[in-house]
Order: structure tokens, then sequence, then C-alpha cells
């Protein structure tokens, strides 16, 4: 077997890391005694020095291979959609559990999907409906117990929490969506780096408006923050990207599968979230047709 023919082990161990790392952002903004905007704002501020610091290093490697260095105004929309992602799923943390949060923001690709259906026509495969089926009927079984709660107070602020996780799964669609360009004129580290920039500034009226803490009361507070940067932000998205550039279409799919099963058994360890059996189901069903959906677009 020639080398070209080998398993990329590194590149498929380098997938599941990235994506679990990812699947711990939730516990992090959890962890932080900041309110939930001023996570997402530490998240991005944290990790924009060092993303730059990388940019910078790489800069003449991206001159040499034709890439871009300076701004684009696409660049603001990107941050901007980027910024409401990130807001809305840090919110929805704050009222629903980890699991049904992270669960629901993975809907991005079939909002993709229907994007291009509805304004490029763009016909999919049978699988692609098959998909977006038992998609809708697992987020279904995912929220609807949520909608009974222990009390209907309480079962109103999960489905606000849950509302808000697949509210910023259409402002992640919409971010890869005007990314996808720009990937083809801007190198990983360039690009990561402005998007968190922007998508730090647009976040911190918010966060400063928002009631709660902006800046951690204890020096020990910094540490769930740091880690959002450098675990979620950095390592999560920066590993999985080096991982796409060596692993098959098919396997990528992996990453959305890791992601949400590790917050959901996090979040069963440290925060004592029990999912019920039909939210299991759902989930499954969920993950199941988000699957189909990638498959068959």
């Amino acid at each position: 077997m020639t080398p070209s023919n080998k398993f990329p082990a590194l590149a498929f161990a380098s997938l599941l890391l990235g994506g679990m790392a990812i699947g711990f952002a939730g516990i992090f903004m959890r962890l932080s005694d900041v309110n939930p905007i001023a996570s997402a704002f530490w998240r991005m501020a944290l990790a924009a020095p060092i993303l730059w610091a990388w940019a910078l290093a790489v800069r003449g490697q991206d001159v040499a291979a034709g890439k871009r260095t300076g701004f684009a105004a696409s660049l603001v929309l990107a941050g901007i959609f980027f910024a409401a992602d990130m807001g809305l799923w840090h919110l929805s943390l704050h009222y629903t559990t980890v699991a049904n949060a992270t669960l629901l923001s993975n809907f991005a690709p079939i909002f993709i999907a229907l994007w291009m259906w509805l304004a490029y026509k763009v016909r999919f495969a049978r699988i692609f409906v098959i998909g977006m089926v038992f998609a809708l009927v697992g987020a279904i079984m995912l929220v609807g117990p949520n909608a009974a709660g222990n009390g209907p107070a309480q079962g109103s602020l999960k489905l606000i929490g849950d509302g808000l996780g697949l509210a910023s799964a259409v402002f992640y669609a919409a971010y890869q969506l005007v990314v996808k360009d720009a990937r083809s004129q801007y190198s990983t580290a360039r690009l990561m780096a402005w998007s968190t920039t922007i998508t730090g500034a647009a976040l911190l009226p918010f966060a400063l408006m928002s009631p709660g803490a902006f800046f951690p009361e204890q020096l020990s507070g910094w540490l769930p923050l740091l880690a959002l940067a450098v675990v979620a932000q950095i390592g999560g998205q920066t590993v999985i990207a080096y991982a796409l550039a060596h692993l098959p279409a098919s396997l990528s799919s992996v990453s959305l599968l890791i992601q949400p099963l590790t917050a959901a058994v996090a979040a069963w360890l440290i925060f004592q979230e029990t999912i019920g059996p039909v939210q299991m189901l759902g989930g499954a069903l969920l993950l199941l047709g988000i699957y189909l959906s990638k498959r068959g677009s």
C-alpha cells in the first residue's frame, strides 16, 4: 500500500478532538460568572490576539500563495452573523440545558440547504428530504418535554432557551454562506483573526448593556473565559479546519456527532443535567436527520 492510501489517522484524531473541544464550550460558559453575552464577547476578545499573532506569523506564506491580507467589506457581514450566532447561543445556555442548546444549534446544515433551495432552486436527493423530516421530528421530541417542565414558568424559560438555540443555527448558517467565498481568498489564520475581531466588536455593546457582570468578580473567574477562547474558539475551530483539509467529506460528519455527545455527557457529569428517554430519542433522530441531509445535499 502506498503512503497516499494510508488512513489519515492524525487528521481523524484531530477531528474528534476538535469536536470534543467545541462540545465543552457550553460547560465553560456555564462556569463563568459574567452575563451570557459578556462570555461570548470575552471568548472572542481573548482569542483575537492569539489569532492575530498566528496570522502575522504566516503573512509571508499568505502573500506567496496569493492570499488576501487586507480587509474586505464582506468580513463585516460575516462578523455580524457570527456575533448573532454566538450571542443567541450563549444566551440560550442561560435558559435551557447544554445538550438542547448544542443539539439545536447543529441545525445549521439544514438551514443552508433550505436557503440554497429557495434562492437558487437547487434540487436535492430523496435522502435529503428524509433526513430533514427526521431532523424536524427529532427537534420536536427534543423540545417537547420542556413545554411542561417542573412548572409553567420553568417550562416557558426552557422553551425560550430552545428557541434561542435554534435561532443561533439560522445565523450560523448565514455566517457559513457569507464566508464561503472568503475561504478561497484568505488563509484560515487571517480569516479567523478578522472574523473573531469583528464578532467581538459587534458583541461588545450588547455585553455592556446586558444585565449581570461584564468583568469576572475574582481572578479565578477568568479561567472559564480563557478556556472558552483557547479550547473552543481556537483549539476546536482550528484543529477541525486542519482535519477537514486532510479527510474525505464523508468523515467530516463525525465532528457533528461528537460535539453534542460531548456536551450532553459533560453536562450530565458536571451539572447533573439529565436527559429523558424521549429527548434521547429525539436527539438521536435530529443527528441522524442532519447527517442524512448532508449526505443528500
